[in-house]
């Protein structure tokens, strides 16, 4: 029997702004995901979250239909309501009483019809984007020292460099697929030298030959301190910095004002001076060096000033423009990088054009045919919400992200859109924290139906191409932003045909009038047809003339986009931020990203793989500090910050530096009911970029003194009532739910079985196994259905509770043996029955105890030796630093 091969769609991750190439084949039993080996970001790899895209792509949750005041209607009542609501309030108001917020989840067509609209249609810079929240800074530092946004790097620069400098990136986590192509050019290049620059030892260490721990918020005294080393020692490319620069006189005096010496540097940064002698040596005499940078840098008060730090010690040593050299940021978006392409920042216009100056103005406009134009910068992120909570914004519509969660200050910006006249979102998923306060709904596609392009790191385009049907009445983006502008009377700039059509209008904006003054150009993409776009390969822009195999590397001639076409030293005075801590607030919170989940969990929530390793909201703290504070390893505390509150499971790792704190900003209401860190996080934003401080917020900790612990697993997804704490997280066949409560139940059994109750459906067997000890304030329950396990419960007064992982196990067994049922009242497994332990290696779902013992009893000499008999470390390789630490460990003992 002849079998046809399924049909294969060629598209690009969703994830970071790596970009990776995935081939997707929809079939009978849903999608299999595969990396695109031809891909040129990642050669084939995937990452733990890319290769479980397949688990997300169901209808659970999902927004299909249009709502207005949380009623369905039809896509007409909806997008007239838009219309009218948004023309009124501009006829009442003004043009700058009504915004968007955007989002690096939205694809390049997305983005352009939205700036479009509101730039040159109804004329306000009102648009704004969560990029600004994490690349915001790089733009202002990229725009300051070469005259345009411009990322001069490649990713094969990363495997041709002899040093490479990490420094605010965790890219083992947040990047782990560039972090694959590091690790492996480390071992095909013995001379390749790594060093990290962060406050926390995190997973990148593991490939690391210097680590430089500094004191949070330091980083601009420390490269302040390498160019003053760098010119101290005669480092300098003289040719370089005469021909190709200006300003180097100015950025010295700051830099030796702030950092004369190796030993002042170690002083204020809190570093062994040994360590950054040994830093500045080792950039001084690597000529072929790349400094990657990412949130931890531009996340900052201070964030475009680092930049810049960064970015003159390249330009005094002429490193930059040449093969395995240069400044490197690493975007967190799939997209961060089109929206800056097309404008979709409230400073900038389209194309990498400005706002600010009146000939861009002027041929933006003419270029779109445009009844108006922008004539000043708009609202930045964060003063975005700060004018609708003062009212002078009187709607906005937020597209693809969920700033109730995401934003700094969130409680701030919940109560802002509570009393928003009018908030409109677009969403594929109906239940966010966000959605809860919009009075119209747009269903949205979401990855793998939608159709568009998205802009990686390295400037590279890549295609989204859809493979799936568009569910319920959702559509793309684009089409119900140019459906609104019709309604306003713009039906003639906004009549596309195609998401082809749009695409082509932004190549061709890109050439229109460019003559090579700006960086951005992708003209010879402009002029391709719907077949062209469909088969459009991964190129890097520019791309000026059509057949033009794209651009490897930028500023290669020594020529900038400034007005002298030399690229500017900025002078940098390091300032501390604006909020630091003291007797009130004596630690520094941390936020960022977990290894397997992404931004507000309503993609990789929906996988039970990716939740296994982390799955409650969590306060990494010293060991040092914990005990100092009284908490113990696994208990809750509660973090209090100027701003807000949450409560956390305290991690205790001898990683962390002392006096912080790292938590991650992934949980919000929907899976833990205390878990947004950004309720805690300090809103003060950098002066120039606008990009939030979100590496340094001041907060005190305390244990959070529940009277009672538990945990519950049920094949149900529960409403909780009776808890003040709870985290919920999806497993195999059953939801997992952390619980702790202030009042305890006066009968819990009585509570036990009012939670877990479910109206029966026909002549199943249903039982009960109880445990209850009342003096002790114990309690185990469990609800068998047909000698199934449907759900059961674990109740103590403290804190240290049965392991979850052998509880799990028995979801998938079809009936409990009488052992299984014992092992359930006695709180353990029975009969000696070993369990895997909490899942280190996400993509094979191996556990921590089944790799210790396998440490123990085959003594593996290396990760490799683990990854062949256990798979574990073998696929994504986001797992192989904690595989090194069981090693590490097991050696030592």
């Amino acid at each position: 029997m002849n079998v046809q091969p399924l049909p294969e769609v060629r598209t690009t991750c969703p994830y970071c702004g790596v970009g990776c190439g995935v081939i997707a084949t929809p079939g009978a039993d849903g999608v299999q995901i595969r990396g695109d080996e031809s891909h040129p970001a990642n050669y084939g790899r995937l990452c733990s979250k890319g290769a479980a895209l397949g688990e997300t792509l169901d209808l659970d949750g999902r927004l299909l239909y249009p709502e207005v005041r949380g009623a369905r209607c039809d896509w007409d009542t909806a997008l007239s309501t838009v219309a009218d609501g948004f023309a009124r309030i501009i006829r009442e108001h003004g043009r700058d009483a009504v915004a968007f917020y955007v989002s690096g989840q939205c694809l390049t067509e997305d983005y352009y019809i939205a700036n479009k609209f509101m730039k040159g249609y109804i004329g306000s810079a009102n648009i704004d984007t969560n990029s600004r929240l994490c690349m915001a800074s790089s733009v202002a530092g990229h725009k300051r020292a070469f005259g345009s946004d411009t990322v001069p790097c490649s990713y094969e620069d990363l495997e041709r460099a002899n040093l490479i400098v990490l420094v605010g990136s965790n890219a083992a986590w947040c990047h782990p697929v560039l972090f694959q192509r590091i690790t492996q050019a480390r071992e095909e290049n013995p001379d390749l030298k790594i060093v990290v620059i962060d406050p926390r030892r995190t997973a990148t260490c593991a490939i690391a030959d210097l680590h430089l721990p500094l004191r949070p918020g330091t980083d601009a005294v420390l490269f302040n301190g390498l160019l003053s080393y760098l010119a101290r020692n005669d480092y300098t490319n003289h040719l370089y910095v005469d021909t190709c620069t200006e300003g180097m006189a100015q950025a010295l005096h700051a830099a030796n004002n702030s950092a004369p010496s190796v030993h002042s540097v170690a002083q204020d940064c809190e570093l062994d001076e040994e360590a950054v002698e040994q830093f500045f040596r080792l950039f001084a005499c690597t000529e072929k060096s790349i400094t990657v940078y990412s949130q931890g840098i531009n996340q900052s008060s201070s964030g475009t000033d680092k930049v810049n730090a960064i970015i003159n010690c390249h330009l005094l040593t002429g490193r930059i423009g040449r093969p395995g050299m240069g400044p490197f940021s690493f975007t967190g978006q799939p997209n961060a990088m089109g929206g800056r392409e097309v404008g979709g920042m409230a400073n900038y216009l389209a194309a990498h054009m400005d706002i600010a100056n009146p000939e861009h103005r002027d041929r933006v406009q003419r270029f779109w045919r445009s009844p108006t134009i922008a004539d000043k910068p708009g609202l930045k992120a964060v003063e975005l919400f700060e004018a609708i909570e003062a009212g002078t914004v009187k709607a906005v519509w937020i597209i693809a992200t969920n700033p109730v969660v995401s934003l700094p200050d969130a409680d701030r910006v919940r109560a802002a859109l509570a009393k928003c006249e009018l908030v409109v979102v677009s969403d594929c998923v109906r239940h966010t924290d966000t959605t809860a306060l919009a009075h119209v709904l747009l269903p949205a596609l979401a990855w793998g139906e939608k159709d568009g392009s998205v802009t990686n790191s390295e400037r590279r385009i890549s295609r989204q191409r859809k493979f799936l049907a568009e569910p319920g009445e959702a559509h793309p983006d684009w089409w119900a932003l140019a459906e609104v502008a019709k309604r306003m009377g713009y039906a003639d700039g906004f009549s596309y045909a195609s998401v082809a059509e749009v695409f082509s209008e932004h190549a061709r904006l890109s050439g229109f009038e460019n003559n090579g003054t700006r960086d951005f150009n992708i003209a010879g993409l402009g002029d391709a047809d719907a077949a062209a776009y469909e088969n459009l390969q991964p190129i890097q822009w520019p791309v000026p003339q059509a057949g033009a195999p794209g651009t490897k590397r930028m500023f290669s001639d020594g020529r900038f986009f400034t007005a002298t076409r030399k690229a500017q030293f900025i002078a940098i005075t390091p300032r501390a931020p604006v909020y630091d801590v003291d007797d009130n607030f004596p630690f520094v919170l941390n936020s960022g990203r977990m290894r397997d989940h992404w931004h507000t969990l309503t993609r990789t929530g929906k996988s039970a793989r990716l939740s296994a390793h982390s799955y409650e909201p969590t306060a990494q703290l010293n060991p040092q500090d914990a005990a100092q504070l009284g908490v113990q390893d696994g208990m809750l505390v509660r973090l209090h910050s100027r701003w807000g509150e949450m409560i956390a499971r305290a991690a205790l790792s001898a990683d962390q530096r002392c006096g912080s704190v790292f938590v991650p900003f992934h949980w919000n209401d929907q899976f833990a009911s205390q878990g947004r860190v950004d309720a805690l996080v300090n809103p003060v934003v950098d002066p120039i970029s606008g990009q939030p401080e979100s590496k340094h917020t001041p907060v005190r900790i305390a244990p959070y003194l529940a009277r009672w612990h538990g945990f519950l697993l049920s094949r149900r997804q529960l409403s909780l009532t009776g808890a003040s704490y709870w985290a919920r997280a999806i497993g195999k066949g059953f939801w997992r739910y952390e619980l702790a409560g202030e009042q305890s139940a006066q009968d819990w059994p009585a509570w036990a079985r009012e939670l877990l109750c479910a109206p029966k459906t026909g002549q199943e067997k249903i039982e009960w196994i109880e445990y209850l000890d009342n003096a002790a304030g114990r309690y185990r329950g469990a609800r068998l259905v047909n000698n199934s396990l449907e759900s059961c419960i674990f109740i103590a007064p403290g804190y240290v509770l049965p392991s979850r992982t052998w509880l799990m196990e028995l979801f998938a067994q079809p009936a409990l043996q009488p052992s299984e049922r014992a092992s359930l009242l006695a709180g353990r497994p029975m009969n000696g029955t070993s369990e895997a332990g909490p899942v280190v290696c996400a993509c094979f779902n191996v556990g921590l105890n089944t790799l210790i013992k396998f440490i123990q009893q085959d003594k593996p000499a290396s990760v490799t030796a683990i990854s062949l008999a256990l798979k574990a470390g073998s696929n994504c390789g986001s797992c192989i630093p904690e595989l090194k630490s069981l090693l590490v460990r097991s050696l030592v003992l």
